[in-house]
C-alpha cells in the first residue's frame, strides 16, 4: 500500500500540453471579452506566451502534437463554415455578392503578388502571400457584427452574402496552391486539370450526398438521440475528409463539402448547435497554436514589411470590396459600409499559411508576419465597421457630384427588375443538366472497374456480366442525358425565331454525340471490339424496348433528389430573406422580453409608427402569426415583432427596445408572409387613398412603398391618394396578395 501510494503516475506531455493550451485560452478569453475585443486576438496572444518563443510563461513541450490538434481544429472550423452555407444561398445571394467578393479577391491577389515581389521575395512567398492577404475573415466579421448589433443593417446582407463566394473562392484557391506547391510551377494546362477535377468531385459529392444523406437522417428519425447525431456528423464529416484526401484534394476541403451538404437537411441547424462547443474546443487549439509561431526577433526584423502589409490589406480590402460593390449595384453609402467590413484577414490565411509551411514551399518568415497583420487588422476592424457611416458621409462630400450622381443613376437601373431572356435561361439549364449527368455516369463506370471489375479478373464472362450490370446502372443517366427533355418553354418560344433553330438542333445533336461516347468510354474500360459492338447493341436495345421503365426510372430517382434537396426548406416553410423592400427598407425581427415593460400595451399606446416611422407587419405568438395588427392588439411576453424600415429607423427603434430591455430575434420571417409588387392600373383603387381602398383589409398586408414616376415613397401615409401606374409593395398574406393581384389584373 505505501509502495502504491508512493509511486508517481506518468502524465503524457499531450495532456500537459492540451492543459497548458486551454488554460491559456480561457484566460485571454476572460480579457478579451472584458475589453469587447475579439476573441481571436487574444488566442493568438495566448499561444505567443504558451510558445518557446516566450521564456517567463511555462512552455508547450510537443509541438507535433499540438500541430495535430490544430489540424483538427481546422477540420472542425471548415465543417462548422460549411454548415453556415447552403449551395441554394449562393444562388439566392445572386450578381451583387458575386461581384463584389470577385472584385475584392481578384484585385488582392494581384496586389499581394505584387507587393511581395517588390519586398524581394521569392515567387512562391509572394504567391502565398497574395492568397493570404485576399481573403477577409468570415469568424472575425461574424462576431463583431453580432457585438455591434448591425446584423439587421442592409448592407450587412451583401456583406454577409460575399463572405459565401469568398469562402468558396478560398476552398478553390487553397486546391490550386497545393497543386502549384506540389508541381513548383504554375502550368496552365495543370490548373485547368485540378479545376475541372475540382468541379467534379464536387458535383459528384453534392450528388451523392444529397441523395442518401438527408434519407439515411430521416429514416433514422426518432431513433437518433443528440449524442447519436453530434457523432453521426462528425463521422460523416471525417469520412469526407478522408476522401478527399485520397482524391488528392485538402481535407478541409471534404469538411466543407460534407458541411455544405448537411446543411440542405433538416437537421442542420440542430448539428450546428451541437457542434458548436467542439467547434470552440478545438478552434481556440487551432488558433492558439497559430500564435506560437510569432517570433518577436522575425517581427522585429520584418516590422516594415508587416506595416506596408498591415496598410495594404486594411486599404486594399476596404477599396477592392467598395469597388466591387459599387459595380453590383449597391448604393454608395452601403458599398462604402460593406468595403470597410472586410478589411482584416484571418482564419483563411492561417490555414493558408499552414498548407505553405507543412509543404515546405515558404519562408519561415512569412508565417509570423501574417500572424501579425491578421492580429492588427482584427484589432481594427470593429472601428472600421462603426466608422463606415462617417466614411461614407466623408466619400459623398469629397467625390464630385456628378460621379454620385451617375452612381445613384447606376445603382437604381441595377436594382431594378430585369427578366433573363429564353436563350439565357435555356444555356445555363442545358450546361448543368449535361454537367450533372455527365459527373454520374463517369463516377458510375469509374467505381465500378475500380472496385468490382477486378473479382472478374480475366474472366470473360465475368467481365460481361460486370459492364452489363454498369451499364443498367447507368442506364436512366444516359436517357436523361440523351432524351430527357429540359427547359421546354424557352425551346419552344425561341423555336419561333430563325436565329436559335440552327444552335438548338446542334445542342441536341450534342447530347447524343455525348451519351455514344459516354458509353464508348464505358466500353473501352472494359472490352475488346468484339464484346463493344454486342454490348453497344444492348444499349440500344434497351432504349428502343424499355423507354416508358428508363423515363420512369429516371422520374424516381430525380424526385427523390429533389425532396431531399428541398427537404430543409420545406421544413423551415420556405423563410424568406431579411431584405424585401427594393430601396433602404427592410424587415427584422425582435422578441419581446418577458421583464420588458412595453408587454401588455397596445399598438395605438406605444405609437411605433408615429415615433419612428416603422410600420409592423406581423407578429408571430408561439404557432400562429397575426398579420398586419391593428392599433388595439397587444404586445405580449415572448412575442416576435416583425418591423419594416430604413436602416435610421430600424436603429431608433431598436435603441427604443433596448432601454425597454426587448432582444433581436434570430429568424427573420414566416412563409405566410411575403412582398409583392404590381402596377396599380384598375378602376377599383385609383383616386382612393390607402385607407379608403381597403388592401390592408383584403390582403392582411400593409403597402409599405409606392414608386409614382420614378419616385419612391418608403411606409407612406394611410392617406395618400392612389394614382394609375402606381407600383405598389406590399408585404401581407401571400395567398391573398396573389388573389387580390390576379383578381384585379386587365
Amino acid at each position: 500500500m505505501l509502495a502504491l501510494a508512493s509511486s508517481t503516475f506518468h502524465l503524457d506531455p499531450l495532456i500537459y500540453d492540451l492543459g497548458l493550451i486551454l488554460c491559456s485560452a480561457g484566460v485571454a478569453a476572460l480579457i478579451f471579452k472584458r475589453l469587447k475585443q475579439p476573441l481571436v486576438l487574444g488566442y493568438l496572444i495566448a499561444g505567443f506566451l504558451a510558445g518557446s518563443k516566450f521564456d517567463y510563461f511555462p512552455t508547450v513541450t510537443d509541438i507535433k502534437s499540438v500541430k495535430v490538434w490544430a489540424e483538427i481544429g481546422i477540420i472542425f472550423l471548415l465543417f462548422s463554415l460549411g454548415l453556415e452555407f447552403s449551395f441554394k444561398k449562393l444562388l439566392k445571394v445572386g450578381g451583387t455578392a458575386s461581384v463584389t467578393a470577385g472584385t475584392q479577391i481578384g484585385g488582392m491577389l494581384v496586389l499581394g503578388y505584387l507587393c511581395g515581389t517588390a519586398l524581394g521575395w521569392k515567387t512562391m512567398d509572394s504567391i502565398f502571400l497574395a492568397a493570404m492577404l485576399a481573403v477577409s475573415s468570415t469568424t472575425i466579421i461574424l462576431k463583431t457584427f453580432e457585438e455591434l448589433g448591425v446584423k439587421t443593417r442592409r448592407f450587412a446582407v451583401n456583406v454577409l452574402g460575399s463572405l459565401i463566394v469568398q469562402d468558396i473562392l478560398a476552398i478553390i484557391i487553397l486546391v490550386l496552391l497545393s497543386t502549384i506547391a506540389v508541381t513548383q510551377s504554375i502550368s496552365g494546362i495543370a490548373l485547368v486539370t485540378v479545376i475541372v477535377k475540382l468541379v467534379f468531385f464536387l458535383t459528384l459529392w453534392f450528388i451523392t450526398g444529397i441523395f442518401f444523406i438527408p434519407s439515411l437522417l430521416r429514416y433514422a428519425g426518432k431513433l437518433i438521440t443528440e449524442e447519436m447525431l453530434l457523432i453521426i456528423a462528425i463521422a460523416l464529416c471525417l469520412v469526407m475528409v478522408i476522401l478527399a484526401a485520397n482524391v488528392g484534394f485538402s481535407p478541409a476541403l471534404g469538411a466543407f463539402v460534407m458541411g455544405s451538404i448537411i446543411a440542405e437537411t433538416t437537421k442542420a441547424e440542430q448539428i450546428e448547435h451541437l457542434l458548436k462547443p467542439v467547434k470552440d474546443l478545438f478552434g481556440a487549439v487551432f488558433f492558439v497554436s497559430v500564435g506560437m509561431l510569432i517570433d518577436p526577433v522575425t517581427l522585429q526584423h520584418y516590422a516594415i514589411p508587416v506595416l506596408i502589409l498591415t496598410l495594404v490589406t486594411i486599404f486594399g480590402q476596404s477599396i477592392l470590396a467598395t469597388t466591387g460593390s459599387l459595380l453590383s449595384g449597391m448604393p454608395l453609402k452601403q458599398s462604402v459600409q460593406s468595403g470597410v467590413s472586410f478589411s482584416q484577414i484571418g482564419e483563411f490565411s492561417f490555414i493558408i499559411a499552414t498548407l505553405g509551411a507543412s509543404l515546405g514551399v515558404t519562408s519561415d518568415f512569412l508565417y509570423p508576419i501574417i500572424v501579425a497583420v491578421s492580429a492588427v487588422t482584427t484589432f481594427t476592424t470593429p472601428y472600421l465597421i462603426k466608422s463606415g457611416d462617417h466614411v461614407a458621409a466623408f466619400a459623398e462630400r469629397i467625390l464630385p457630384r456628378k460621379w454620385i450622381k451617375n452612381i445613384e443613376r447606376y445603382s437604381a437601373n441595377a436594382q431594378s427588375i430585369r427578366a433573363q431572356n429564353d436563350w439565357h435561361i435555356l444555356l445555363r439549364k442545358y450546361f448543368l443538366h449535361i454537367a450533372l449527368h455527365a459527373s454520374i455516369i463517369i463516377a458510375i463506370v469509374l467505381l465500378s472497374e475500380k472496385f468490382i471489375l477486378p473479382f472478374a479478373k480475366d474472366n470473360s464472362s465475368l467481365r460481361f456480366v460486370v459492364a452489363l450490370g454498369t451499364l443498367f446502372a447507368i442506364a436512366p443517366f444516359i436517357y436523361a442525358l440523351g432524351w430527357h427533355k429540359t427547359s421546354e418553354i424557352q425551346v419552344q418560344n425561341l423555336l419561333n425565331n430563325k436565329r436559335y433553330r440552327g444552335p438548338i438542333v446542334m445542342m441536341v445533336l450534342f447530347r447524343f454525340v455525348l451519351c455514344v461516347l459516354l458509353v464508348g468510354f464505358l466500353i473501352d474500360h472494359f472490352f475488346s471490339t468484339l464484346f463493344a459492338i454486342i454490348l453497344l447493341g444492348v444499349f440500344i436495345s434497351l432504349y428502343l424496348l424499355f423507354p416508358r421503365k428508363l423515363k420512369s426510372q429516371y422520374a424516381k430517382i430525380e424526385r427523390h433528389f429533389i425532396h431531399n434537396l428541398n427537404e430543409r426548406e420545406i421544413y423551415m416553410r420556405n423563410r424568406s430573406r431579411s431584405d424585401l423592400t427594393p430601396w433602404d427598407g427592410h424587415m427584422t425581427s425582435f422578441e419581446i422580453d418577458p421583464a420588458s415593460d412595453i408587454s401588455g400595451k397596445t399598438l395605438e399606446i406605444l405609437k411605433l409608427r408615429e415615433l419612428f416611422g416603422v410600420n409592423i407587419a406581423y407578429i408571430k405568438r408561439a404557432d400562429f402569426v397575426i398579420p398586419t395588427p391593428d392599433k388595439n392588439e397587444k404586445l405580449f411576453p415572448a412575442d416576435e415583432i416583425f418591423i419594416i424600415g430604413t436602416d435610421e429607423q430600424i436603429q431608433r427603434f431598436s435603441k427604443f427596445l433596448e432601454d425597454h430591455e426587448v432582444h433581436p430575434a434570430s429568424t427573420i420571417a414566416d412563409p405566410d408572409i411575403s412582398l409583392n409588387q404590381f402596377v396599380l392600373k384598375n378602376e377599383t383603387f385609383i383616386g382612393k387613398s390607402i385607407r379608403d381602398s381597403k388592401i390592408r383589409e383584403e390582403t392582411s398586408g400593409i403597402i409599405v412603398g409606392i414608386e409614382r414616376r420614378g419616385n419612391r415613397t418608403f411606409n407612406p401615409e394611410s392617406d395618400m391618394i392612389l394614382e394609375k401606374n402606381d407600383i405598389l409593395w406590399i408585404v401581407g398574406n401571400r395567398r391573398k396578395l396573389i388573389d387580390m393581384i390576379e383578381s384585379y389584373r386587365e
